[in-house]
């Protein structure tokens, strides 16, 4: 018999992973089980955030086999994000693709010449990659 506290603490980093989404509109709306897996029940808002939650997946457990997930994603392939104060590309980089090394798409896809010259305030769209 499956162990929802078990399987609940091994995927306490997908689950963190979504919830660190939450002003964009991501959330968790149910884990429970569903026969021998943890059933996690969630909503992202882009396609950028998916992605994320899925290398958090693979991080916990690549075959994910005790893993029942509907992870609906509410919105399209890029992830609208407004510049704060103190952010630069490679820091949105690193929120939105786990690596900070990613900020030259980000760069060319909003039509930013110099990746250091951004303002708070500002809209971007980060892309959705591979």
């Amino acid at each position: 018999m499956a162990d929802l506290g078990q399987l609940t603490q091994k995927y306490q980093p997908v689950i963190d992973t979504i919830n660190s989404f939450s002003e964009f509109g991501a959330s968790v709306e149910g884990v429970d089980l569903a026969g021998e897996q943890l059933h996690l029940k969630a909503s992202v808002p882009s396609k950028v955030i998916a992605n994320r939650v899925w290398d958090s997946i693979k991080q916990v457990d690549p075959s994910y086999s005790d893993l029942k997930h509907e992870i609906a994603t509410t919105g399209g392939d890029s992830q609208a994000y407004t510049i704060k104060s103190g952010d630069n590309l490679s820091k949105i980089s690193k929120l939105f693709y786990g690596t900070a090394n990613k900020y030259n798409e980000i760069a060319q896809a909003n039509g930013i010449e110099n990746p250091d010259r951004i303002q708070a305030g500002q809209q971007i769209n980060v892309p959705a990659l591979g």
